[in-house]
C-alpha cells in the first residue's frame, strides 16, 4: 500500500494517491498514525471516502513527526571518502527536529545566515512496532514502511563543531515524502534500490541502497539496543556520493531551484527552494 498524509480544508487525514487525486481513509481519526496502524492491522480493509483533486490538498510528511527523527551519517563508503572521512565501523548517529522538515511539494527554505545549502538523498524507514533490543534477523518486522528523505544541510553550520546538529536543523531545510510505501510493495530489506538526487533536472547523486555500510536491519538492531524505537519514529539511513559540497566547484541549492529525490519503487520527493524572508532574518538578529 502507498499511504499519503495530507491537509484539506484545515483537516489532516491519511489516504492513498493515484494519478492527480487523493482518496482519504474513512474512520481514521485526526491523522493519528497509531489509529492508522490499528486500522491496517492484520490486513484489515480501511474504507475510503470520496477522492479529492491533489491540487486541493497539501501533502505533509507521511507520518506525524512527533517521535524521534534519527539520522545516520556516512553510511555509504563513497560519500565518506568524498568528505575525507574514514569508513565508519559503527553508525554515526544524530537527530533532526520536526520543525526542520516539510512534505512533498512544500518549499525548502535557504536561511539568510548561509549560502551553503546542500542536498542529501536518503531512504527513510518508519517504525510500525515498538522495538527494544531486537536482533537484525527480526528487525524488519518492526517496519511500517519506507519513504524518500532529503537531509538538507547547511554545511558551514554543520562544521562549526564536532556535532552536526546545528547544520542539520534549520527550519524547513529538509523534507520527507511523498508517500509511505509498505514493505509488501518492495523487495525484502530494500537492499538494492536505486537512489538519486536531481537538481533542476541534472542527476547529481546516483547510487543504490546495496552500498549501505549498515543495512536497515542492522541499523534497527544497533539503535534499538540503546533506545526504544516507537511507532512513527523515522530513521534516515544516509546518503550516497555526489553531494554539493564535494563537487568541483561546489554546488549548492539556491532560490528557484527544484530538488528531486527519487528512490526506485518508492517515488519522487520534490521541493522548490526559496530564500528566508528578510523580515524573519531581521527579527532573529535582534532577538535578546
Amino acid at each position: 500500500m502507498r499511504i499519503v498524509r495530507f491537509e484539506h480544508q484545515g483537516r489532516i487525514q491519511f489516504g492513498t494517491r493515484r494519478d492527480d487525486h487523493v482518496t482519504p481513509f474513512a474512520g481514521v481519526a485526526g491523522g493519528s498514525f497509531t489509529a492508522l496502524l490499528a486500522a491496517l492491522a492484520d490486513g484489515a480493509h480501511v474504507p475510503q471516502a470520496t477522492p479529492i483533486p491533489q491540487a486541493q490538498v497539501s501533502l505533509l510528511p507521511p507520518v506525524p513527526l512527533t517521535g524521534k527523527i534519527i539520522c545516520i551519517g556516512l553510511n555509504y563508503a563513497d560519500h565518506a571518502r568524498e568528505g575525507g572521512h574514514p569508513i565508519p565501523t559503527y553508525p554515526a548517529v544524530f537527530l533532526r527536529t520536526a520543525t526542520s522538515l516539510v512534505g512533498h511539494g512544500q518549499p525548502l527554505v535557504r536561511p539568510a545566515l548561509s549560502e551553503r545549502f546542500d542536498y542529501e538523498a536518503e531512504l527513510a524507514v518508519v517504525i510500525g512496532r515498538t522495538a527494544h533490543r531486537v536482533r537484525a534477523a527480526d528487525a524488519l518486522h518492526h517496519v511500517a514502511g519506507y519513504s524518500c528523505f532529503n537531509d538538507g544541510s547547511i554545511r558551514d553550520f554543520q562544521r562549526k563543531s564536532t556535532q552536526w546538529t546545528m547544520g542539520k536543523n534549520f527550519d524547513r531545510s529538509g523534507s520527507v515524502g511523498p508517500e509511505l510505501v509498505t514493505p509488501d510493495e518492495l523487495p525484502s530489506g530494500v537492499d538494492n534500490l536505486r537512489i538519486a538526487a536531481r537538481l533542476n533536472g541534472e542527476t547529481l547523486q546516483d547510487g543504490s541502497t546495496r552500498e549501505m555500510i549498515f543495512p536497515v536491519a542492522d541499523l534497527i538492531e544497533t539503535l534499538s539496543a540503546v533506545m526504544t524505537l516507537e511507532p512513527g519514529d523515522v530513521i534516515a539511513t544516509g546518503t550516497p556520493a555526489g553531494v554539493g559540497f564535494a563537487r568541483t566547484p561546489p554546488r549548492f541549492m539556491e532560490a528557484g531551484d527544484l530538488i528531486e529525490i527519487e528512490i526506485e519503487g518508492i517515488g519522487i520527493l520534490a521541493n522548490t527552494i526559496v530564500d528566508e524572508a528578510p523580515d524573519a532574518a531581521e527579527q532573529e538578529s535582534h532577538r535578546p
